[in-house]
C-alpha cells in the first residue's frame, strides 16, 4: 500500500506485513485484477509496486517500470520480478514526478495505492501526461465509505492511527473523484465491497480512464 517512506521501522515493518499477507490478499482481488490486466502489453509503468503483488499479472509486457521510493520495499520486489521473469526497472522516485518523457507509456497501474501518496491528483495528473494517446490507466483502490454508514464511521475513528501506522494510508479518500477530475477522456470506475477481515479498507473501486 506504501509507496513512500516516512520512517525506516515502519518502512520495515510494512515491507514484512505486504509480503506476509500478499497471496491472501492476491486471492481476494485476484477476479478484479484478472479482469482488468488482462491485456497488458507494451511498456508498463506500475506505481508503488512494493513487494510484488502484481508481478503475475505483468508478465506479457515487453517493459516494467516500476515507481518504488521506498527502499526496504526493493530487495524483496527485485528478487520475486527475477523469479517470474519480469524484466522490471525500478525507480526509486515518487509518483508526482517519475521523470518518465511524455506520452511515453502504454499502461499505468496502481493498486492499493493512492491512498498513501501525499497529493494524489499530483501522482495522477503526472499518470496521465506520460501516458500514450489512448493508453490506460488501471486501478484498484480503497476508498472512503458512504457518508452515514457504520464503516465511514469506523474509518474516520481509526483515520489518524492508520495512517500513522501504514505511512500515510488515508482510509477515507474520494479517489473516484479525483480521477475523474484530472481529464482522462473516458473513465469506468465500479465500486463494490469487498468481503475480508481488513474492514477499514473493504470499500473499494476498480477500473479504467483512457487518456
Amino acid at each position: 500500500m506504501s509507496v513512500q517512506q516516512n520512517n525506516p521501522l515502519r518502512g520495515r515493518l510494512n515491507a514484512w506485513f505486504l509480503a506476509a499477507v500478499d497471496s491472501y490478499v492476491n486471492r481476494l482481488l485476484h477476479a478484479k485484477k484478472s479482469a482488468l490486466f488482462a491485456d497488458l502489453s507494451g511498456t508498463v509503468v506500475e506505481i508503488g509496486p512494493g513487494v510484488g503483488a502484481n508481478l503475475t499479472y505483468l508478465a506479457g509486457a515487453h517493459r516494467v517500470i516500476g515507481i518504488e521510493p521506498n527502499a526496504q520495499m526493493r530487495p524483496i520486489l527485485e528478487r520475486r520480478a527475477a523469479r517470474r521473469g519480469v524484466n522490471l526497472e525500478i525507480l526509486p522516485v515518487g509518483a508526482e514526478a517519475t521523470g518518465l518523457p511524455e506520452a511515453s507509456v502504454d499502461f499505468v497501474v496502481c493498486t492499493l495505492v493512492l491512498c498513501t501518496v501525499g497529493e494524489p491528483r499530483r501522482v495522477l495528473e503526472e499518470t496521465r501526461r506520460i501516458l500514450k494517446p489512448g493508453g490506460k490507466f488501471l486501478f484498484v483502490e480503497h476508498v472512503e465509505a458512504p457518508h452515514g454508514s457504520m464503516l465511514r464511521r469506523l474509518q474516520r475513528l481509526l483515520r489518524r492511527p492508520w495512517r500513522y501506522v501504514f505511512e500515510g494510508c488515508c482510509l477515507d479518500q474520494d479517489t473516484a473523484s479525483l480521477i475523474r477530475a484530472v481529464g482522462f477522456s473516458n473513465c469506468e470506475i465500479d465500486q463494490y465491497r469487498l468481503k475480508s477481515p481488513f474492514v477499514p479498507v473493504n470499500e473499494q473501486i476498480a477500473g479504467v480512464a483512457i487518456v
